[in-house]
């Protein structure tokens, strides 16, 4: 595998960053992750325009120009043969003496790499369970401090459920590391962006191509109780793209199956995806 690390491709058992990293210190940076389809980057401007949001909200300056990300981010996709990938990126302020405050004149450190990602075939459905959201108050901003959402995670885990969707103060707001969506009636909701949600970009894109097709779909809040007795439940990524959870809490959701809204959005997304592929080859 090959990296970006400050300004240099490199092997990634190569690659070495300071012990006085504030990433390591103290969580002091903020990443994305990107997925790629037959070597083309996935709503690449989306997920920079994510990552200039975030790296304000830290108040860092963001490192590389707009097209310094995007020539390093294609490079690192043919570097590592094209296909399908997920691309990690990581911005952190920086080596510096362990200081709570901001460091003066420090330089960011740069990250990038991926993997081989396997899309996953159409699913029959995962487990889920609820748990009172842990994190702190701006969730918002993608954060490489991830310890309650590591903790989260692990809680499904240990029962046998794929991810833990999160309630704070009696109402929805998102998975461990996933968007959620209910059904009810008919009409695909998924909670409105705040400092408690991370504005997903699968999240979006389903918002669009729902709008796209006249189907019912809007942003709301959405009660425990509503989550409980919802018709149909999917968690939303960039890596997992769309799954239907079938069992909730140990409860079956709806029929026990994918439900016929969920189908249809899973093959619009499906759609998507291939006419990305074909435009890569064009």
């Amino acid at each position: 595998m090959i990296v970006y690390l400050n300004g240099e491709f490199l092997p990634l058992s190569e690659a070495r960053v300071p012990v006085l990293d504030r990433g390591f210190i103290f969580g002091d940076g903020v990443y994305e992750v990107l997925p790629v389809y037959a070597g083309r980057l996935f709503r690449l401007e989306e997920h920079l325009q994510r990552l200039n949001n975030s790296l304000k909200s830290i108040k860092l300056a963001n490192p590389l120009t707009h097209q310094a990300w995007i020539e390093n981010l294609e490079t690192i996709v043919v570097r590592n043969n094209g296909g399908d990938q997920s691309v990690y990126l990581q911005v952190t302020r920086g080596p510096a003496k362990r200081n709570h405050n901001f460091p003066e004149q420090v330089v960011p450190t740069v990250l990038i790499m991926s993997e081989p990602m396997i899309v996953a075939p159409p699913s029959s459905g995962v487990k889920a369970i609820t748990s009172a959201d842990i994190r702190w108050q701006r969730c918002d901003i993608k954060s490489i401090d991830l310890l309650a959402n590591v903790l989260l995670r692990r809680q499904a885990i240990e029962v046998g459920a794929v991810e833990t969707i999160l309630i704070r103060e009696g109402y929805v707001m998102e998975g461990a590391a996933s968007n959620v969506f209910v059904v009810d009636d008919g009409i695909a909701i998924t909670p409105p962006k705040s400092q408690f949600i991370l504005p997903g970009i699968t999240r979006d894109l389903m918002l669009e191509a729902m709008l796209g097709a006249q189907l019912p779909c809007r942003e709301a809040s959405i009660s425990e109780a509503q989550l409980r007795s919802a018709d149909e439940i999917w968690l939303t990524s960039s890596t997992r793209e769309i799954l239907p959870v079938i069992t909730l809490d140990d409860k079956t959701v709806g029929m026990g199956k994918p439900g016929p809204v969920w189908t249809e959005v899973w093959q619009i997304y499906q759609d998507y995806k291939q006419k990305l592929r074909k435009n890569s080859h064009e």
